[in-house]
């Protein structure tokens, strides 16, 4: 009997998280959109559709979504007048990608000031640009940054320290993850690096590595774009010329 009370106490236990985290996300004034939902609003031209960048003005000329007009969410919440749009319009605010929490905050302060059609691109502007949607690319678009290398030993030293503070990503073919990748590491392609990036936790230090350092360098510079501050890059090529453990298999 115990064993059945017990089961059942469970059983709505998990119901209610479930119905709070449900009621949590209801409680949101505005809908999150993909980049897809995003870009057939715009080419169906919606009435009143307005995109919105709630990133910095350096961010925003560096790259936008075309069409998009910047109200950095900080200047939205000092200077509610800055959002002079009609009341019945469209809005699809946007920043740097699933943690990056500016648009949601622009968004709800948006809802505050009476606007009601509100949408959040949780993927930002990152995962926009990797899917090849039209954007405005600035002078500096294409500056080129300087990575953090780690060496193979170090690399190889800090995985084994363990601590959970590291995450390895391979940045390669799931192919050539399953040839061969070192230990440890998860698999998330640089193709569609920024789209699958939402698993990743900012507190913690974040090591990209690909065969040479191309692929690996788009993923640590979208890092940058994310906002990710403690990132770092490695060579696999480098780790099996020092002779290190190999995994091979399908990534999890």
């Amino acid at each position: 009997m115990r064993k059945f009370v017990t089961v059942a106490v469970v059983a709505l236990l998990l119901a209610a998280v479930a119905s709070a985290l449900c009621a949590e996300k209801q409680s949101e004034p505005f809908t999150v959109v993909t980049s897809e939902e995003a870009r057939a609003m715009i080419d169906r031209q919606e009435p009143g559709l307005v995109v919105i960048d709630a990133r910095s003005p350096g961010e925003y000329q560096e790259v936008h979504i075309k069409g998009a007009i910047n109200i950095p969410w900080q200047m939205l919440e000092h200077n509610p007048s800055a959002l002079s749009l009609p009341l019945d319009s469209r809005l699809i605010f946007y920043c740097n990608g699933f943690k990056c929490g500016k648009s949601p905050k622009a968004a709800r302060l948006a809802a505050k000031l009476g606007y009601r059609n509100l949408f959040v691109l949780s993927e930002g502007m990152p995962a926009w640009e990797e899917k090849g949607f039209a954007i405005y690319a600035g002078p500096e678009y294409e500056k080129k940054v300087e990575t953090s290398r780690i060496p193979p030993k170090e690399l190889q030293k800090l995985l084994s320290a363990g601590g959970g503070d590291v995450t390895l990503v391979d940045v390669r073919a799931p192919q050539e993850y399953t040839d061969g990748h070192i230990p440890g590491a998860i698999n998330i392609p640089a193709e569609r690096f920024a789209s699958l990036s939402g698993g990743l936790v900012k507190e913690k230090r974040i090591i990209v590595y690909c065969n040479s350092g191309g692929r690996s360098y788009n993923a640590y510079r979208k890092l940058q774009k994310m906002d990710f501050r403690s990132i770092s890059q490695a060579i696999f090529a480098d780790w099996q010329e020092a002779g290190l453990p190999v995994a091979k298999g399908a990534a999890p």
